[in-house]
């Protein structure tokens, strides 16, 4: 039987809330990585990457980008970009972030790891509104980016931002 990743991670919700009844407390990646056990996998991270699309399909890709710093990161994408986490990982308590973030339809992958991803990556990521997106991050006035609307952009509206590591977002209003 084949186990979707949305089921997974149902059953990860399903595992936290009945052991939290029993009075045992997990955080939501460790009921992650042990309903990735039980799949069969070594960890999370390795069961959400399988293609689960028959033979021959592709899924949605998802852009590693390589950040220095995990608080950094929090206080851009969750904060100011509103992305929120999907999933997180470390080997360890002091060794470095991994985590999946998400909002709307897009999909980033945010890595402390040396060697995953490189800084000054571009990612062009499709947007309904510019307009709407541009007055949304100024009305949160975070202090390192007021992005504008490039009106010209080949592909149409586009608001370019970057992260604090370098890392540039094209959000583009195709069409």
């Amino acid at each position: 039987m084949t186990i979707t990743l949305q089921a997974a991670k149902a059953a990860a919700a399903t595992l936290r809330s009945d052991l939290g009844a029993m009075g045992v407390s997990i955080t939501h990646s460790a009921a992650l990585e042990l309903v990735a056990h039980q799949m069969g996998f070594n960890d999370w991270n390795t069961a959400s990457a399988v293609d689960t699309k028959p033979s021959g399909q592709l899924g949605s890709p998802v852009p590693v980008l390589r950040v220095q710093r995990a608080d950094h990161a929090r206080d851009f994408y969750l904060n100011h970009l509103g992305f929120s986490v999907e999933w997180e990982h470390r080997f360890e308590a002091d060794l470095p972030l991994y985590m999946r973030i998400s909002r709307d339809g897009a999909r980033l992958d945010l890595s402390e790891h040396h060697g995953d991803g490189t800084p000054g990556t571009v990612v062009w990521i499709p947007i309904a509104d510019a307009k709407a997106l541009r007055d949304e991050l100024s009305s949160k006035r975070y202090s390192r980016a007021r992005p504008g609307i490039d009106r010209r952009a080949p592909g149409g509206p586009t608001i370019e931002v970057v992260d604090p590591f370098g890392n540039v977002l094209r959000l583009c209003q195709a069409g």
